[in-house]
């Protein structure tokens, strides 16, 4: 038997061959062209939009949240090991500390509370740190009073709830701490990071739109002997300025991040990381003088540590290592941390001497007292330094973030404008050709 032809066969056979006709005709290709410039146009315009509002948005971030999030976290850190330091230097004032003493110590502790506070109220801090400080902050604080109790009263309990206080301090509250420090610190290289990538997919649609909307004009002067076509031309011009307030924008708002991180971020780091080691090592030298020559251990810790920030031989360590890559402000900061440094091991060296000869009340005296030489008036020399550098670092990158911030101030507008030019001129441009044909 044989099949009967469907009746429609033809007709479906004669409309694709119509198709095919219209889309190899001039005014197909023009529609075709014309779809192509408005798909390329959108595409471009929607990348290049959202992909401002978005570098706009964790550029934000930095200067709102993760970079203020990271400086509570360091001064939560800073605070709480000067509140061991102090704790442990004015236990050595015999019974009733000075009133100095007892307010900078009262003035750590309320320091310490409100970054807590500050970092747990941001939702994005790590859960378990911020629990174990809260947790054992105030374990250390009434062990701290515990030890004034009885140093006041003369009995040699007190130096026992002091080292028990410190090693609290040492084994949870500083760790603890020291994690949530790194969570907000990589947060907000996370958060730079992703601002300042490069526009992959905005770019590329931009240059696509511009080589099409240039074979477009060149086919169309061939095909029509006319040298130029408005639309199109104010399309392209549209297209180019798009692409370039795209790019240049980025570069700046990567270069000004870049400053931020080389100039502000990682030198905030360096001289932090030196400024607990000095409060640590300054812990470590009044602890070895309340064991009363029980005291190798914190002696150990107090040598390593000189050792971690400026070496064996006074010129290494992390001091040392920071001047690579270092800017002239770094270096004269970083000139005289060393010089401060080398005040306070020589006083050190001279305490230990007087305490190992039997001349205690001498070493506490030289390693407490305020005259000139002294280990603590070193010490307070070499935090002032270290503070002062990471205040100026800290606003150098809060400078720059602004200033990234700035870059992409009206970019979302005016790209979103350029997007309507490009669309509309191209539209146009081409429907005017194609009307030619009707």
């Amino acid at each position: 038997m044989t099949a009967l032809a469907s009746p429609r066969t033809p007709v479906l056979a004669s409309a694709r061959r119509g198709l095919s006709a219209r889309a190899g005709s001039t005014p197909g290709r023009l529609t075709g062209l014309l779809v192509v410039a408005l798909l390329l146009g959108l595409g471009f315009g929607v990348a290049a939009v959202s992909g401002v509002l978005q570098r706009s948005g964790l550029v934000d971030d930095v200067r709102t949240r993760s970079g203020p999030l990271t400086v509570q976290s360091q001064q939560l850190y800073r605070a709480l090991s000067d509140a061991d330091a102090t704790a442990a230097t004015a236990f050595l004032s015999g019974g009733i500390e000075t009133p100095a003493a007892s307010r900078r110590y009262q003035k750590d502790i309320a320091a310490a509370s409100k970054a807590l506070a500050t970092t747990a109220g941001s939702g994005g801090a790590d859960a378990d740190a911020v629990e174990q400080l809260t947790t054992q902050l105030p374990v250390y604080t009434g062990l701290v009073e515990t030890a004034r109790v009885y140093n006041r009263q003369g009995l040699p309990l007190g130096a026992a709830y002091l080292r028990e206080a410190s090693g609290l301090m040492r084994e949870k509250l500083l760790p603890a701490a020291q994690r949530l420090y790194r969570a907000e610190t990589a947060q907000l290289a996370d958060d730079r990071d992703g601002a300042a990538l490069f526009p992959f997919v905005a770019v590329p649609l931009g240059l696509l739109l511009l080589a099409g909307l240039v074979v477009g004009q060149v086919w169309l002067t061939r095909r029509t002997n006319r040298l130029v076509n408005p639309g199109l031309l104010a399309a392209s011009v549209a297209a180019v300025l798009g692409l370039l307030w795209l790019t240049v924008s980025w570069g700046a708002l990567a270069a000004d991040l870049r400053d931020g991180e080389t100039h502000g971020s990682a030198q905030v780091q360096t001289f932090a990381q030196a400024r607990l080691l000095a409060l640590q090592a300054r812990a470590d030298e009044s602890l070895t003088l309340v064991a009363r020559g029980n005291g190798a251990s914190f002696e150990r810790d107090f040598q390593r540590r000189m050792t971690d920030l400026v070496g064996r031989d006074g010129k290494g360590g992390l001091l040392g290592a920071a001047y690579d890559g270092a800017d002239a402000d770094m270096r004269r900061a970083l000139d005289g941390a060393v010089a401060d440094v080398a005040a306070w091991r020589g006083a050190h060296r001279q305490v230990r001497a007087l305490d190992d000869g039997g001349r205690y009340p001498e070493a506490v005296d030289l390693a407490i007292g305020a005259e000139k030489g002294s280990a603590a008036t070193a010490f307070g020399a070499l935090d002032d330094r270290l503070g002062g550098a990471i205040d100026a670092a800290n606003g150098r990158s809060g400078r720059a973030a602004d200033a990234a911030d700035g870059t992409q101030t009206g970019a979302a507008v005016g790209l979103g404008l350029l997007t309507v030019v490009v669309v509309v001129g191209a539209a146009v441009g081409i429907q005017r050709r194609a009307a030619e044909y009707r």
